[in-house]
This record gives structure tokens, sequence and C-alpha cells, in this order.
């Protein structure tokens, strides 16, 4: 329930960023600095969200499968959430990306959400690229909470389970 209710914040974010940016109630910088503020708010929201879940996993001695379960979930709504973030800086400045100018709506959504989604997972493909200085410090900002998350995150996990065990396996040794 509480990641489907994350889901929708994040799509409401993103709907209320789009009605300021199409009433014009700040100026095109103005509104690149607000998009790349949330962005960065929302990526110290899913560093602590992570964090939290890295130790209650481990302290229920959650499985591993689901703990990749949750980890999937989240990895989810980071490409979402960048992704809408993405578009709503080309509703702002349609140069931002270096992205077919001729995609509307949802295919231009889309396009958004494959570039968060080949930054997250590390491809890159080089078929768009960030060509303003806000659309390239949140795609900075996107693969460095992806390599937080890929490679500190779950390698935490591992480790902090296997030491769970050996904390386990020692008889007569108290827990604090």
């Amino acid at each position: 329930m509480r990641n489907a209710l994350e889901y929708l914040i994040i799509i409401l974010l993103s709907a209320a960023t789009l009605n300021v940016i199409d009433h014009g109630w700040l100026s095109p910088k103005g509104m690149q600095v607000l998009i790349v503020a949330l962005c960065w708010m929302k990526t110290v929201f899913f560093v602590v969200e992570e964090m939290i879940q890295l130790r209650d996993a481990t302290r229920m001695n959650l499985a591993y499968h689901r703990f990749m379960w949750l980890m999937l979930v989240n990895m989810f709504q980071i490409i979402l959430s960048f992704g809408l973030d993405y578009y709503c800086l080309l509703q702002i400045n349609g140069q931002s990306f270096s992205v077919n100018n001729e995609l509307y709506g949802s295919e231009l959504i889309f396009e958004c959400v494959y570039f968060s989604t080949l930054n997250f997972t590390f491809f890159g493909y080089g078929d768009i690229t960030p060509q303003t200085v806000p659309a390239k410090l949140m795609a900075m900002t996107e693969i460095s909470l992806a390599f937080l998350t890929v490679i500190f995150l779950l390698s935490d996990f591992i480790s902090m389970k296997e030491s769970l065990r050996i904390r386990e396996s020692q008889p007569g040794e108290t827990r604090a």
C-alpha cells in the first residue's frame, strides 16, 4: 500500500509541476531550478528510504528474494520519478535533451522514462543526451543514486545478513 502511495505522490508532484509550467507562474530559469531542487529532494527521500529498508530487512532477517523485490519496486519508483522530471524539463526547454522534436504527450513521456531507465541501468546508449546544465545535473544525480542503490545497498544487505548469521551462530553472546 505504501509503495502505491509513493507512486501516486511521484505522479502528483509531476502533475503539479506541469501545472506551474502551464500557468507560467515562474520564469523558465526559476522552473528549471525548481525541477532540479525537487529532483534532489526526491533523491534524498529515496536514499533515506532505502537505508531504512536495508536496516529493517536486516533486523527482520528478511529473505534475500523479498529484499530484492523491495529494491526492484524502489528502482522503478526512481526511474519513473526521474523520467517525469526529464519530461517536465523538456516542457520548459525543448533543447534540454537531444530527443526527437516531433514527439509529444505519451510518446515523449515514454522517451524520458526510456532515458531514465538507461541511466539507472548504466547502459546509456547515447541516443538521448542531456544538453543543458539542469539536464546534466539531473542525469548525474540519477546515475549517482543508481550507483548507490545497486552497488552499496545490495552489497551491504548481503554483508549485513552474513554478519547477522555469524553473530547468531556464536553461542553465549548476547545481542545489543
